[in-house]
C-alpha cells in the first residue's frame, strides 16, 4: 500500500507538491476551498531555481514552451533613466537560462494538468488537523465531520495559513508590508519595448514582463495604509503613473477596467521556528510569506515541493524526514524572505528625495558583476533529484 498525503491548498506550492509526492508513489489528495479554480492573479517571473524545480516535477519543458526569457529591460527612474541594465544572455550563461515570463493561470493549468482528477477535492474547506492513530494524521474537512487519514499533511494554505495558526497559535501570523499592489495583464498585445523592466519613483514602483502572446503584465506598487482601495483603479493609476516615461502609459491604456486586480502585501516578518510539526509539513507562502521585491515567492514554494519529495522519497520515519526537510529549507527560505524585505526598503520603499538620489547613484555606479552575484545568490540552486538515493539542497 502507498504513503497517502492531503495537501491543503491548491495553489502553485501545493499543486507543485502534490505532483511531486505523486511522482515519488505517493497517493495524494488536495483540499482547495475554492470552488471554481478561476487561477486568478496575473503573471508571474520564474528564475532558475524554480524552473530547475519544475524540471523535477516533470513540467519544465512545458512551462518553457510556454513562457518568454526575459533577456531584456531593466530598472529606470520615472523620467526613463537607466539605472541598471538586465542581461539576460549573462544569466542564461551562469545558469542555464534566463529568467522566463508566464501567466499564472498557464502555471497553475500545468501543474494541475500533471494530477489525475480525483486527486483535486475542489469546495472544501479543511478544519482541524489532529493525530488519527498510529502513524496518521486526520483533516477534517467540508462541514459533515468528515476526516481524511493521511501519512502526511501539507499545509499550503497560503498567507492566511488557517494550518499554521492551528499549528503555531502563539505565532503573530502574517502582518501588512506598508505596500499595496495593482496588476493586470493587458487586454491585447502591446510594444513593452522590453522584457521585463523595474521603474522606482518616490513611494511608488511600476513594472512590466512581456509575455510569449504579445501581452503584458504590469504592476503598480504603492507605499499606502492597509485596505486602501479606490473607486477607480484605473483613473487613479493613470493619475500617479501618467506622466512616466513609456511604456508605463501604454500599458495601462491596453488595460480593460475590470481586469485590474488590487492587493495588500503581507509576509511573515516574524520567522516560523519550524516548517514541520510531527506528521504536518508547510510549504510556500504558509512556511515564509515574503514580499514580492525579489521575485522569489514562487519559486521558494516549488523548491519546498520538489525538497520535500526527494526526501520523503528517501524512505523511513515520515517525522524524522520531516525535520531533515525543516533543516534544509528554513534557513535559505527564511534569508531569501530578508532579503526581499530588505530589496523592497532599497526600492518603492525610499520616498525621501535624497535617498532616492544616493541609491540611484550607488546602482549606475555598481559594476554588473557584482549585481550578478547578488543575483546567482538567490537563482542558483541545485534541485534534488527525485529518485535519486540522497536529497541535498
Amino acid at each position: 500500500m502507498s504513503n497517502t498525503a492531503v495537501v491543503v491548498g491548491g495553489g502553485i506550492g501545493g499543486l507543485a507538491t502534490a505532483v511531486g509526492l505523486r511522482r515519488i508513489g505517493w497517493a495524494v489528495t488536495v483540499v482547495e476551498r475554492s470552488s471554481v479554480l478561476d487561477d486568478a492573479g496575473a503573471a508571474i517571473s520564474l528564475a532558475a531555481n524554480g524552473l530547475r524545480a519544475l524540471d523535477e516535477l516533470g513540467v519544465g519543458a512545458a512551462v518553457r514552451e510556454a513562457a518568454r526569457g526575459q533577456y531584456s529591460g531593466g530598472t529606470r527612474t520615472p523620467a526613463g533613466r537607466v539605472l541598471s541594465r538586465m542581461d539576460g544572455e549573462a544569466l542564461e550563461r551562469a545558469v542555464g537560462t534566463p529568467i522566463m515570463g508566464i501567466p499564472r493561470s498557464t502555471l497553475h493549468r500545468l501543474l494541475r494538468e500533471s494530477l489525475p482528477g480525483e486527486a483535486l477535492l475542489i469546495g472544501s474547506e479543511a478544519g482541524a488537523v489532529r493525530p488519527a492513530g498510529p502513524g496518521k494524521v486526520g483533516v477534517e474537512v467540508g462541514r459533515g465531520g468528515t476526516v481524511l487519514e493521511a501519512d502526511l499533511v501539507v499545509a499550503a494554505d497560503g498567507v492566511g495559513s488557517r494550518v499554521r495558526g492551528l499549528l503555531f497559535p502563539d505565532h503573530p501570523g502574517p502582518v501588512y508590508s506598508g505596500s499595496t499592489v495593482l496588476r493586470a495583464i493587458t487586454e491585447h498585445a502591446v510594444d513593452a519595448g522590453t522584457d521585463f523592466e523595474l521603474t522606482w519613483g518616490r513611494g511608488a514602483e511600476f513594472g512590466h514582463i512581456a509575455l510569449q502572446d504579445g501581452r503584458a503584465e504590469w504592476h503598480a506598487v504603492l507605499t499606502l495604509p492597509a485596505r486602501t482601495r479606490f473607486a477607480d483603479p484605473l483613473a487613479e493609476l493613470r493619475r500617479r503613473f501618467g506622466g512616466w516615461h513609456h511604456p508605463v502609459p501604454a500599458l495601462l491604456d491596453a488595460t480593460r477596467p475590470g481586469a485590474v486586480l488590487h492587493h495588500d502585501v503581507h509576509e511573515l516578518r516574524t520567522p516560523l521556528a519550524s516548517y514541520a510539526v510531527d506528521r504536518v509539513a508547510l510549504v510556500g507562502d504558509a512556511a515564509h510569506a515574503m514580499t514580492p521585491n525579489l521575485g522569489q515567492g514562487a519559486c521558494q514554494a516549488l523548491e519546498d515541493a520538489v525538497t520535500l519529495a526527494a526526501i520523503l522519497d528517501t524512505g523511513g520515519d515520515v517525522a524524522t524526514a520531516l525535520a531533515r526537510y525543516d533543516a534544509l529549507r528554513r534557513p535559505r527560505s527564511q534569508a531569501v524572505a530578508r532579503a526581499a524585505r530588505q530589496a523592497g526598503r532599497m526600492g518603492h520603499g525610499l520616498a525621501h528625495p535624497l535617498a532616492v538620489a544616493l541609491r540611484n547613484t550607488a546602482m549606475r555606479l555598481t559594476p554588473s558583476g557584482v549585481s550578478m552575484r547578488v543575483i546567482l545568490r538567490h537563482h542558483d540552486w541545485v534541485a534534488p533529484r527525485l529518485g535519486a538515493p540522497s536529497a541535498s539542497n
